[in-house]
């Protein structure tokens, strides 16, 4: 999974700024910052990423924190988040001024998207302009509907 952020990111800034640029310094110190503390033993913890369990416990614990649902409109009108702390801003529109000002840094922020791919390159960009408290939902819409399907019930919720 790291991998394929990492690719990812890789990709978006060579695609952006061609090969015969130079490199954004300051962007790969940050990058560095945060990826020299992933150490074999952090990575397997996963310690950005909340998966289905983590999520109901949350929930259950009261613990604060809001869902920022990262998918197109078109995606969230077949398949919506109930959450009363939930913000739908799409992938291509998070990172506009207006809409990281919406975004608390106070408490967790966990991205959802359908399979967890754009929620994890969000989550990696948060991370690296100042919002630790960003976490990917592990698989996202689709694992968790794999994981608790139609046996999750509203008592979990309530």
């Amino acid at each position: 999974m790291l991998k394929r952020v990492i690719f990812l990111f890789y990709f978006l800034i060579f695609s952006s700024f061609g090969l015969s640029m130079a490199y954004d310094k300051e962007l790969a110190k940050r990058f560095d910052q945060m990826f020299s503390m992933m150490t074999p033993e952090i990575i397997a913890k996963r310690p950005c990423q909340v998966t289905t369990t983590q999520l109901i416990e949350m929930i259950k614990k009261k613990e604060p924190f809001i869902i920022l649902d990262v998918r197109t409109p078109q995606e969230t009108a077949i398949v919506g988040v109930t959450w009363k702390d939930k913000l739908e801003i799409p992938m291509d529109k998070v990172f506009k001024p207006e809409n990281l000002a919406k975004l608390p840094k106070d408490r967790k922020i966990v991205v959802v998207c359908h399979t967890g791919d754009r929620a994890a390159a969000v989550v990696v960009a948060l991370r690296a302009i100042g919002f630790e408290q960003a976490f990917q939902f592990k698989g996202g819409i689709a694992e968790m509907a794999r994981e608790v399907g139609r046996s999750l019930g509203l008592t979990v919720f309530e």
